[in-house]
């Protein structure tokens, strides 16, 4: 392909793009064909092959071997083809077992553990300094950015920052002190 073919691609020109892919698709479309397992794969790749190659003209360099280029580009795009297969199966695999899952959470008893770590939650955070449950319920609950928060609470970037790590670590011993009560709690329940 001469420079002045690609300058042609490059200003517009449709019947220069229409050559390009006449002279390079079939070679493409016969290297993908026998790499991929399906003709309609190696078609839908030979067409991405050269929207790429078209995108990407004006980065060629311009001693480069333009079929060496498109090679590339398909082969590329062969090996993302087949990554995304993988990933696919390896997700469909998993399927099963999402369902299992996916049944799980609308049993009653899923549903009564959730609640109680609702309400785990709740009682810890109630059981802190005013200050604590504002900052985390702005952090957490309404996605308030800490330089935000630094302005709310007047105090400098670093100092918000350790006040929000002392109101999580404060949460985080109210909410381990919350379970073994809640537990206690529902064992005396049950017992007559």
């Amino acid at each position: 392909m001469s420079l002045s073919f690609i300058k042609r691609i490059l200003a517009g020109d449709s019947e220069a793009v229409i050559e390009f892919y006449k002279s390079y698709s079939p070679k493409i479309l016969s290297y993908l064909s026998k790499k991929l397992p399906h003709l309609e794969d190696a078609q839908e790749i030979t067409n991405d092959v050269f929207l790429e190659a078209i995108d990407s003209l004006s980065f060629l360099q311009k001693e480069k071997n333009v079929s060496a280029w498109l090679y590339r580009i398909a082969h590329n795009k062969m090996v993302d083809f087949y990554r995304k297969r993988k990933i696919k199966s390896i997700l469909l695999s998993q399927l099963p077992f999402l369902q299992i899952v996916a049944s799980e959470i609308n049993q009653p008893e899923f549903q009564f553990e959730k609640n109680k770590i609702r309400d785990n939650i709740e009682f810890a955070l109630r059981s802190l300094s005013t200050k604590y449950q504002k900052i985390l319920k702005l952090h957490y609950e309404e996605n308030v950015q800490v330089k935000m928060l630094a302005k709310i609470f007047n105090l400098s970037f670093k100092a918000t920052e350790s006040l929000l790590f002392r109101a999580r670590q404060s949460f985080k011993l109210a909410y381990v002190r919350t379970e073994p009560n809640e537990v206690s709690k529902m064992v005396s329940e049950v017992e007559p």
